[in-house]
C-alpha cells in the first residue's frame, strides 16, 4: 500500500541543501506530490509531500533521511497522511485564491495581526506570505523607505463587499494601505495603465495653480474642492472656473508647467512599467498644454484633456471642444483598451477626484489614489500612504526587479 508523508525540514540554510535530500528520495523512485521552501535570515523551513511507491519499504527510506539531515545539521519531522486527507486537500485545488496585498513605509505584528484576523473571519485561509519590499535596515536610511507583504489566500469570501469595507478601516486605523484582488490570469497581465493628472501625476491642480496668477485663487479652488468631493457637475465646474481665468496671459501656462511638481513615485513607477511592455495614459480633465509635456518627458503613450480657449495670447475662459469629464474618461479608457487590443480586466486606472471614478470602475484594477473617503468608498481599491510606485506592488513586483 502506497503511503502519503508530509516532510517538515528546519534549520541553517546552505548551498546543496535541498539537492541533497532529494537525492535520498531520488533513489528509491519517490514521488513528489508538493514542496515548498522559504529562507529567512539564512535560516530554511522546506515542506515536503511524498508518496512512496507500493512496492517499497517506507521505513528504510525514512531512516536514510534521518540520518540525512543529521549530516546536514537540519531538524526533520514526518506526518504519515491518509489518503482520505490527501484527496481532500487535491480537490480544493479549483477554489477562487486572492491576493492581499499590505504595504506601509514600515510593517509591524499588529497590521499582520488585524490583516490576517480579517482573512480568517471571512473565510478565506493563508497559504503564502511573501516580502515584496526590499530589506529593510534597522537605522533606517536616506530614500524613502517601503515596505510590502503579499498574502496569497485561498476560498470565497462570506461578503467581498464586506471584507474590502474592513481592510478600508484597518488601512485608515493604522496608517496603511490594504488591496483584495482575485488572483487570476488578468491580474498577472496588465498591459495598460490610465492616469488622472492634477493631484494624481502631478502633486497640484494646474487650474488652481493658474487661479493664484490670476488673482482669484480662492474662488477657484473652492470651486475645485467641491466638484472633488462629488458636490457639483464636473462640467459645470470647469466653466466656472474656466469663466474666472479670461484674459490670463498664455505665457502664465509656461511658467505654471515649469513649476508642476511629478508625483513621489510617478518617474519610477512608469519608467518600470514601460520596460516591461505597458502602454501609458493620461485621461485627465486637466488641459493637453499640461499633459503633452509630461508626454514628452515620460514618454506617455497617449493624452486626453481639455484643450484651452486661446486668442490673441491670452485664454478665452472656455474649452475648446468636448468637456473630458467623468463618463469622457470611462469612453476614453475603452478606446485606447480597444485600439490596443487590451481587455479592461487588464488595465490599471489611477485617479483621485469623483470624476475618476467611471474610468476606476470599468478598469481590472483602479485605484482612488489619496483621494477623499466617497472616492475611496467607490473604487475597488485606494493608495494612500505611500507614492504612485507602490502600485508595482500591487501587480506582483519585487523591489529586487525594479529599476531604482
Amino acid at each position: 500500500m502506497q503511503q502519503i508523508i508530509l516532510i517538515h525540514v528546519t534549520g541553517p540554510d546552505r548551498a546543496g541543501l535541498t539537492a541533497s535530500l532529494t537525492e535520498v528520495l531520488a533513489g528509491y523512485g519517490v514521488d513528489v506530490l508538493d514542496i515548498g521552501q522559504v529562507v529567512i535570515q539564512d535560516f530554511l523551513t522546506l515542506g515536503m509531500l511524498i508518496r512512496i511507491p507500493s512496492k517499497a519499504e517506507s521505513a528504510p527510506i525514512l531512516k536514510d533521511l534521518l540520518f540525512r539531515a543529521h549530516e546536514l545539521g537540519v531538524s526533520l519531522r514526518l506526518d504519515p497522511l491518509d489518503q482520505g486527507r490527501y484527496e481532500q486537500w487535491a480537490g480544493a485545488e479549483g477554489k477562487k485564491r486572492h491576493i492581499v496585498t499590505l504595504i506601509g513605509r514600515a510593517l509591524d505584528a499588529e497590521q499582520i495581526f488585524r490583516v490576517a484576523g480579517a482573512i480568517s473571519r471571512n473565510g478565506l485561509n493563508i497559504e503564502t506570505i511573501h516580502r515584496l519590499s526590499g530589506r529593510m535596515p534597522l537605522k533606517g536610511g536616506s530614500g524613502r523607505r517601503q515596505a510590502c507583504v503579499e498574502f496569497t489566500v485561498r476560498g470565497i469570501p462570506n461578503d467581498v463587499s464586506d471584507i474590502r469595507r474592513q481592510f478600508m478601516d484597518i488601512a485608515s486605523d493604522l496608517g496603511v494601505d490594504i488591496a483584495f484582488q482575485e488572483d487570476n490570469v488578468f491580474r498577472r497581465n496588465r498591459r495598460l495603465v490610465a492616469f488622472d493628472m492634477d493631484s494624481t501625476l502631478v502633486a497640484a491642480e494646474a487650474i488652481d495653480e493658474l487661479a493664484k496668477r490670476a488673482g482669484v485663487g480662492d474662488r477657484v479652488s473652492a470651486i475645485t474642492e467641491q466638484a472633488m468631493r462629488g458636490e457639483l457637475d464636473f462640467k459645470e465646474s470647469l466653466r466656472r472656473r474656466l469663466a474666472l481665468l479670461k484674459g490670463l496671459p498664455t505665457s502664465v501656462l509656461e511658467e505654471v508647467a515649469g513649476a508642476m511638481p511629478l508625483t513621489e513615485g510617478a518617474e519610477r513607477l512608469i519608467s518600470n512599467l514601460k520596460r516591461v511592455g505597458y502602454k501609458i495614459a493620461i485621461i485627465s480633465g486637466g488641459f493637453t498644454f499640461f499633459g503633452d509635456r509630461l508626454k514628452d518627458r515620460l514618454g506617455i503613450d497617449y493624452v486626453y484633456a481639455n484643450r484651452l480657449g486661446i486668442r490673441d495670447d491670452r485664454l478665452t475662459g472656455k474649452v475648446v471642444g468636448q468637456i473630458v469629464d467623468g463618463p469622457k474618461k470611462a469612453e476614453l479608457l475603452r478606446k485606447i483598451a480597444a485600439k490596443e487590443d487590451i481587455s479592461l480586466q487588464q488595465v490599471i486606472a489611477v485617479g483621485d477626484g469623483a470624476n475618476d471614478l467611471p474610468m476606476l470602475n470599468i478598469a481590472g484594477l483602479g485605484i482612488a489614489f489619496h483621494a477623499k473617503p466617497k472616492v475611496k468608498r467607490g473604487a475597488g481599491h485606494s493608495i494612500s500612504t505611500l507614492g504612485l510606485d507602490s502600485i508595482l506592488y500591487l501587480v506582483g513586483v519585487r523591489e529586487r526587479e525594479t529599476l531604482t
